[in-house]
């Protein structure tokens, strides 16, 4: 592995990521799908009390590595700070470099249903399991995200 890329923190992934509290959310799914969206929509519900606070972590390409037993993520040097906002383009925002993953968000997920199976309700990186969110193509993933980050299970 070449120092460059230990460096930044282990294999790079087209994902976004969000610092929330004290972990960082990461955003995965196909090119189009709202990773942006999502990672800017967080940072905004952080502003407005909605969530604890949220700050960018990366977006639109990621890198992953294990710490101990938890999955860190950090954001790709060129792209750190810099968000796409669809109608504005790149635009600059505070951003921390690397976060512990806490929840993991698939978009455009095919196995999203009305009420998931436990099973599709996490996800294992590297090794380590994380609980997930499955969001099916043309629903509003953020109402999800901030029930999994303030509510608990019944």
């Amino acid at each position: 592995m070449s120092q460059d890329r230990l460096n930044e923190g282990g294999p790079s992934v087209h994902a976004s990521a969000v610092k929330v509290g004290s972990v960082a959310v990461l955003i995965r799914g196909p090119s189009g799908a709202g990773k942006s969206r999502l990672a800017f929509d967080l940072i905004m519900a952080g502003r407005a009390g909605v969530i604890e606070d949220a700050v960018l972590v990366g977006d639109d390409r990621v890198h992953l590595a294990t710490v101990s037993d938890e999955i860190e993520v950090r954001s790709a040097r060129p792209l750190a700070g810099l968000i796409e906002i669809r109608g504005l383009g790149i635009r600059r925002c505070d951003f921390v470099e690397h976060a512990t993953v806490g929840l993991v968000v698939d978009l455009d997920a095919d196995d999203a249903e009305r009420l998931p199976a436990p099973e599709s309700l996490k996800t294992t990186i590297f090794g380590v399991e994380i609980p997930r969110i499955p969001v099916g193509r043309g629903y509003s993933p953020l109402p999800l995200v901030v029930a999994a980050l303030t509510t608990t299970k019944s």
